[in-house]
């Protein structure tokens, strides 16, 4: 019998690998002859309150296992993979989207008198800058503010975030999930909420055929999880800590909050809207990079 492919995938909030991590659980990748591992990357223990997304790199401010050649996949929000593909150092490229389907949703308090997005003129909402709450925020309130009155600022992870909002640093938040559960259990209110593409960023060495082994294993798990979420959400539960939910179960999500696709081609429509807004928002430089420089499909159509 010959050895299993071995491949390893960095992953950050579980939530944008739940289809991988089932296709690991039920054995679909060893019945494609491959073996998969994940890295998790995690973030900074260490809170900033940065308003200047140059100050922050677009692979975090913790080590890349991507960038330094210990996985060679990642997942996260087609706004952040366009930068990374951008900025890579390794020839990394966008090669399809991802099979789920993210939210993120900006919340407050208990007790704020905040009760729509336009109470948060010249508020700092707290992001992850180049992540999926960082763009989500941006888009989310420039249907209600003006740019100049919209203010983000770079705090770090999820759990970081919440803590935040929590302790009073900041007023509002980007939270994903299990981190909405969570506030949405303990009384915080949903200003608003969106879903958004992810897409999945690859280093030289995936060629076709081992995507397409990999995607036969995740659309078998992207059809599980369109059956029934619910056996696979300890995966989610597991990054909460006890301190702060020690209660935390499966039926407290909402199932329609939780949306898994098979995975498709990045098609060049999307990518050039998506970076023309990057682009109004000076968070790409304008360099000549275009759809064929940053994204290599490996999905056919």
């Amino acid at each position: 019998m010959a050895p299993r492919k071995k491949i390893t995938m960095e992953t950050l909030s579980l939530v944008f690998s739940l289809p991988q991590l089932v296709a690991k659980d039920e054995g679909f990748y060893e019945e494609e002859g491959l073996d998969v591992d994940f890295v998790p990357k995690g973030y900074d223990a260490n809170v900033s309150y940065l308003d200047d997304h140059e100050l922050v790199s677009s692979f975090g401010t913790v080590r890349s296992n991507f960038e330094s050649g210990d996985a060679s996949l990642y997942r996260a929000c087609e706004w952040g993979q366009i930068r990374r593909s951008h900025d890579t150092r390794i020839g990394g490229r966008v090669i399809g989207k991802r099979a789920a389907v993210g939210s993120q949703a900006i919340l407050v308090p208990p007790g704020s008198t905040a009760v729509h997005p336009q109470d948060l003129a010249g508020q700092a909402v707290a992001v992850n800058f180049h992540h999926g709450s960082h763009y989500l925020a941006l888009q989310a309130l420039e249907g209600f503010l003006p740019r100049e009155e919209i203010k983000v600022v770079h705090v770090g992870g999820p759990q970081q975030r919440f803590e935040a909002l929590r302790d009073g640093a900041v007023p509002a938040a980007a939270l994903m999930e299990p981190w909405i559960t969570v506030a949405q259990k303990q009384g915080y209110q949903l200003l608003t909420e969106a879903f958004y593409v992810g897409s999945e960023i690859a280093s030289p060495e995936i060629d076709a055929e081992t995507y397409d082994a990999l995607n036969r294993a995740v659309v078998k798990a992207v059809h599980k999880l369109q059956e029934d979420p619910y056996p696979y959400l300890h995966h989610l539960i597991g990054e909460v800590p006890k301190e702060i939910d020690p209660a935390l179960r499966p039926s407290d999500f909402a199932r329609w909050r939780l949306r898994f696709v098979d995975p498709a081609p990045y098609p060049e429509d999307q990518f050039q809207r998506t970076y023309d807004w990057m682009r109004g928002w000076n968070l790409i430089a304008e360099d000549g990079s275009t759809y064929n420089s940053l994204v290599d499909n490996l999905l056919s159509a």
